[in-house]
């Protein structure tokens, strides 16, 4: 018998996306390309993304794993939160599932309408788009190594955000596209290499004004073992990924508006001074 799903709304349209309009959007060629961009390996950059916008993450030359972050651009305080979005919605995410943004704020920051992959599930268990794990960081690998490296995932993204006046605190756990993960039978995380291939993309709507960021991840496509006895160089395995951001027709947003933040007024069962 499955388990039943904890977090289910009194309402189901309380949390449900309306996918006929995210459909549209997805297949719609009233867009217009306003910025493109290409990473290099082993690196990162941050872009904005405008409420009512399309943004596309690209393989433009294979396989790779991406590494996301993202926050209000007006306000980084507000920032994804994955361990509610795991919740919310999956572990893996694909198309109509949503990045929700941390307290006191707790609203959908953008919605998937395409992904390539359509990965599914494997014999192993293992999807793809990966909430359950985080960026590699040089704390860890100076941890399971000895060695110190700065071209992991978090520092490329500490790097990316300092031109926008944001540092390491602002950093958070990712959203790892391409990524194919799950749990072993010990229940230990594991990595697989990507699937992705040239031309391959995920696709998402900006439901609010974004900053946005991404690490090109030195692990590459994860095809080679990055820590422990076998682990090997991935060098040869690092790709670069390409940015675009599209203006969509504003016919097709007529029935949409940015979600607002949680209205909830309560104080914690506190009471007002005086």
């Amino acid at each position: 018998m499955t388990a039943p799903w904890t977090y289910l709304p009194n309402d189901p349209t309380a949390i449900a996306p309306d996918r006929a309009f995210y459909r549209r959007l997805a297949e719609t060629d009233r867009r217009e390309r306003v910025e493109e961009f290409v990473v290099p390996i082993r690196s990162g950059r941050a872009w904005e993304v405008p409420a009512g916008h399309l943004c596309r993450v690209v393989a433009v030359e294979g396989p790779q794993v991406v590494d996301f972050n993202c926050w209000h651009r007006h306000n980084p305080r507000e920032r994804f939160w994955a361990a509610r979005t795991r919740q919310l919605e999956s572990t893996h995410l694909t198309v109509f599932n949503r990045l929700w943004s941390c307290l006191p704020y707790l609203r959908p920051m953008l919605t998937i309408t395409e992904e390539t992959i359509r990965y599914g599930v494997d014999a192993d268990g293992g999807r793809c788009h990966d909430l359950l794990g985080s960026r590699c960081d040089p704390y860890v690998t100076k941890l399971l190594t000895g060695e110190e490296f700065d071209f992991n995932c978090h520092s490329n993204l500490v790097r990316a955000v300092l031109p926008w006046h944001l540092d390491e605190a602002d950093v958070h756990d990712v959203l790892n596209i391409f990524q194919v993960t799950g749990l072993d039978a010990d229940n230990r995380y594991f990595m697989k290499a990507s699937p992705a291939k040239r031309g391959d993309f995920f696709e998402f709507f900006a439901e609010i004004d974004l900053l946005c960021a991404i690490s090109t991840c030195p692990g590459g496509d994860l095809s080679v073992p990055l820590w422990g006895p076998e682990a090997g160089d991935p060098l040869p395995t690092c790709k670069p990924i390409g940015v675009e951001v599209y203006r969509v027709d504003p016919d097709e947003l007529a029935d949409w508006s940015s979600p607002p933040p949680s209205d909830y007024a309560g104080l914690f069962g506190l009471k007002r001074p005086g």
